[in-house]
C-alpha cells in the first residue's frame, strides 16, 4: 500500500492533546500511514495507543481498535470525546439496548474511532457490519494474546486473521508491550501479515527503575524484604509519597499479606478473580483514587489501569516469564520519578512450577510440547535473576531493543553490588559445576534437590547413608561450600539447562543430556558462579561504577545470524502451519548464532536441539550459519 497525500500530523498530535512526538512515534505513524502495516513493540505506558489513534483521525472513515481492556476503552474514548474526537467502544458490559445504538451510528459512520472487545468478532452481526464501513485502519491491542505461545493467550484473538481478510484494504497496526522474536514471529503468521512487515521496538528501556531480586528462605525474610521496600520507596502511611503494588501467587496468598500490612497501619486492599464485581471495582477504585498506601493482587489487576506515581512493584513470587514480569514490574515508574522493583525467588520456585505446570486441568494431561514451552520460559526467568549481568540489559536484549541497551544501568542490585565476576577462574568455574553435576547424576531420579545438595556438602542425611552415597567420592566434593551457596550453584544448572525435574508430587532432580556432555566434558561450561557470601568484599574504585556484560551477546555478526536464523524460523513454520517455538525457540537461535556449530553432530550440542529436530531441520541451520562465516 502507497500513500501519497500529505497530513498535517503536526496539527493532528496537537489535537489530541500532546505537544510533541516521543522518540520512534512519529517514524510509527509515517510507517503505518505509508507502507500500511507495522508491529509495534513497546512496553505498557510507552505511548502506544498515539500510534493508532493519530492516523485514525487524519486517514477518514472508522478505524478498529480490537482490545481486551474495556476500562482502558473506557477512559480512551471518553478522553477522545472530550477533544472533539468521534469515538466510541463495544463491549459486552454494554446494556442491549445501547449496543444497538452504537451499532447503528457506527453503520451510519458517525465515528472516527472504534474500540471492540475481541469476542464482538465472534458475532455476524459485527463482522457484517465491518466489511459495510470505511475502515482504513484495524489497529489491535496486546496483539501478543493471539499467540498461544504467549503469556496471556486469548481465544478470541485468533479470529481476528479472518476480519482481516474481510478487509484487506485496511492498514493493520499490531501492538504488544510484551513480545519476544518468537511471538512477533507468530503474531505475523497468525495475522496473515507478511515476512517482511516492519517491527519497531522501542521504549523498554527504563533506567529510572532499580530492578532487585531477594533469594529467599522464610515467609519472615519476605515480610522483611517488603517492609523494607516499602519504607525505602513510600516512607510510611498517609505520606502522600506514590503508592506500590504487591504481586502475590495466590488469592489466599493475596488476602494474608493485605491483612499483615494493614494490622501495620497500611492502607492496604486485595485484588483477585476470587473477590465479587463490587469489592475488585471498590479496591480498583481506591486505588486509582489514591486512597490506598498498598494494593497486594494477583497478576489479574491493574490491567488498562495507568497510575504513574506507582513507586514500587514487589513479588512475593516468581511469575512465569519474563515478559509476564516486566509488564508488571514496568507499572512502577510511570512519571520517570525513581522507582523499584523487588523479586522475590526461594528455591521451592523451580520444583513447585514444573508440578503447576504438569498438573491435569479436568482430568486430562497438558500437552508436553506446551508444558515444555512454559517451563523454558519460566527458565528464562530464573535465568535472568539468577544471572550476574546488568538487569536492564538482559531485558532490553531478551526483546531485541538493542539500541536501548546501557552498558549497565547503575541502578539495579547487579551492577550497584560489588562484583566479582572478573575473578572468575574458567577453569575453577568447570570444576565446580562438574563436581555439582556428579552429585546430580548419583541422585538422578532417586532425590529431590536437597538430598544433592548434601551429598555436596558433606552433611549426614539418612537418605545418603541407606543409599550409600555417603560412602561415594562424591560426598563433600564441596566442602567448605555453605548449603545456601551449593543450592545456588546447582539452581544456575538448573536454568542452564544441564538438570531438571520430574513431574511427581515430591519432584526429583535428574540429569540431562546437556548436562551429561558438560560432566563428561563434551560440552561447553558458561556460567558464573554464585556470589560467595562469606568472602570478604573488594572495594570499588572509587568514581567508577561497575559494568557487566549483557546475556547475549553485542557482536554486530552475532545479532546479524541470529536474524537471518529467525528469519528461516518464520520460513519454515509458515511451510509446515507450525507456531515459530516449535521448529526451535530463541534460546536455541541464540546459541546457534553464539556457537555456529559446523556439523549435524555438532548441532545436537545446542540447547533445544535433539536428533529428530537436527534431522528435519538441520541442513537448513548449517546452510546459513555457512553463508555467515563465509562473509
Amino acid at each position: 500500500m502507497t500513500e501519497t497525500t500529505t497530513y498535517d500530523l503536526d496539527h493532528a498530535l496537537v489535537r489530541l492533546g500532546y505537544q510533541a512526538f516521543r522518540p520512534g512515534q512519529r517514524e510509527a505513524v509515517e510507517t503505518i500511514i505509508s507502507l500500511g502495516r507495522l508491529l509495534l513493540v513497546a512496553p505498557t505506558g510507552g505511548g502506544k495507543s498515539l500510534i493508532y489513534q493519530l492516523p485514525a483521525t487524519v486517514l477518514g472513515g472508522t478505524s478498529l481498535v480490537i482490545s481486551p481492556l474495556v476500562s482502558l476503552m473506557n477512559d480512551q474514548v471518553s478522553a477522545l470525546t472530550e477533544r472533539g474526537v468521534a469515538a466510541t467502544f463495544l463491549a459486552a458490559t454494554l446494556p442491549g439496548d445501547e449496543m444497538r445504538r452504537r451499532m447503528a451510528a457506527l453503520a451510519r459512520g458517525e465515528y472516527s474511532i472504534a474500540y471492540v472487545a475481541p469476542e464482538r468478532l465472534a458475532f455476524p452481526g459485527f463482522r457484517g457490519l465491518a466489511r459495510d464501513v470505511a475502515c482504513p485502519l484495524i489497529a489491535i491491542d496486546e496483539a501478543h494474546c493471539i499467540s498461544e505461545w504467549g503469556h496471556d493467550f486469548r481465544p478470541d484473538y485468533l479470529q481476528i486473521g479472518d476480519l482481516l481478510s474481510d478487509l484487506n484494504g485496511a492498514r493493520v497496526l499490531a501492538c504488544t508491550a510484551t513480545a519476544t522474536p518468537v511471538v512477533r514471529d507468530e503474531i505475523l503468521v497468525r495475522l496473515g501479515l507478511p515476512a517482511d512487515t516492519p517491527q519497531l521496538v522501542r521504549g523498554f528501556a527504563r533506567p529510572n527503575l532499580g530492578l532487585r531480586v531477594r533469594d529467599v528462605r522464610s515467609a519472615a525474610e519476605t515480610t522483611r524484604v517488603v517492609d523494607q521496600a516499602l519504607a525505602d520507596a513510600i516512607g510510611g502511611p498517609k505520606q502522600g509519597r506514590g503508592t506500590a503494588i504487591v504481586y502475590a501467587p495466590t488469592r489466599r496468598q493475596t488476602e494474608e499479606e493485605a491483612g499483615r500490612l494493614a494490622d501495620a497501619g497500611w492502607r492496604s486492599a486485595a485484588y483477585h478473580a476470587g473477590l465479587d464485581g463490587a469489592t475488585r471495582e471498590r479496591a480498583q477504585a481506591r486505588f486509582r483514587d489514591g486512597k490506598l498506601d498498598v494494593i497486594v493482587a494477583t497478576n489479574a489487576f491493574c490491567m488498562g489501569i495507568d497510575r504513574s506515581d506507582v513507586r514500587a512493584v514487589i513479588h512475593l513470587a516468581a511469575p512465569g516469564s519474563i515478559e509476564a514480569y516486566y509488564q508488571e514490574v514496568g507499572r512502577a515508574g510511570r512519571d520517570g520519578a525513581d522507582a523499584v522493583g523487588v523479586l522475590c525467588t526461594s528455591p521451592a520456585d523451580l520444583p513447585l512450577r514444573r508440578r503447576l505446570l504438569e498438573m491435569p486441568s479436568d482430568g486430562i494431561a497438558p500437552d508436553p510440547v506446551r508444558v515444555q514451552y512454559r517451563w523454558s520460559l519460566f527458565l528464562e526467568l530464573m535465568r535472568w535473576a539468577e544471572g550476574g549481568t546488568c538487569r536492564h540489559d538482559a531485558i532490553l536484549r531478551y526483546f531485541g531493543d538493542e539500541a536501548e541497551t546501557l552498558a549497565g544501568c547503575g541502578r539495579c542490585d547487579n551492577c550497584t553490588a560489588l562484583d566479582g565476576a572478573a575473578d572468575n577462574d574458567p577453569a575453577e568455574t568447570a570444576i565446580m559445576v562438574r563436581k555439582a553435576l556428579s552429585a546430580v547424576a548419583r541422585t538422578h531420579r532417586r532425590f529431590g534437590l536437597q538430598a544433592a545438595v548434601k551429598l555436596l556438602a558433606g552433611q549426614a542425611d539418612p537418605r545418603l547413608e541407606r543409599s550409600g552415597l555417603a560412602a561415594s567420592k562424591t560426598f563433600g566434593a564441596l566442602e567448605g561450600k555453605t548449603e545456601d551457596w551449593i543450592t545456588a550453584l546447582l539452581r544456575r544448572c538448573v536454568t542452564a539447562g544441564w538438570v531438571d525435574f520430574t513431574a511427581d508430587e515430591r519432584p526429583l532432580v535428574l540429569l540431562t543430556r546437556a548436562g551429561k556432555a558438560v560432566l563428561f566434558a563434551d560440552g561447553p561450561v558458561r556460567l558464573l558462579l554464585p556470589p560467595d557470601r562469606t568472602a570478604t568484599p573488594r572495594p570499588r574504585a572509587h568514581g567508577k561504577r561497575a559494568r557487566v556484560e549483557s546475556e547475549h551477546s553485542a557482536d554486530p555478526a552475532t545479532e546479524a545470524l541470529f536474524e537471518a536464523l529467525r528469519a528461516r524460523r518464520l520460513e519454515l513454520a509458515r511451510g509446515a502451519g507450525l507456531p515459530p517455538y516449535v521448529v526451535a525457540n530463541d534460546r536455541t537461535l541464540r546459541e546457534l548464532a553464539e556457537l555456529r556449530p559446523r556439523s549435524l553432530a555438532a548441532l545436537e550440542d545446542i540447547y533445544g536441539i535433539g536428533p529428530a529436530k537436527a534431522a528435519k531441520y538441520g541442513d537448513d541451520w548449517l546452510r546459513i550459519i555457512d553463508r555467515a562465516q563465509a562473509r
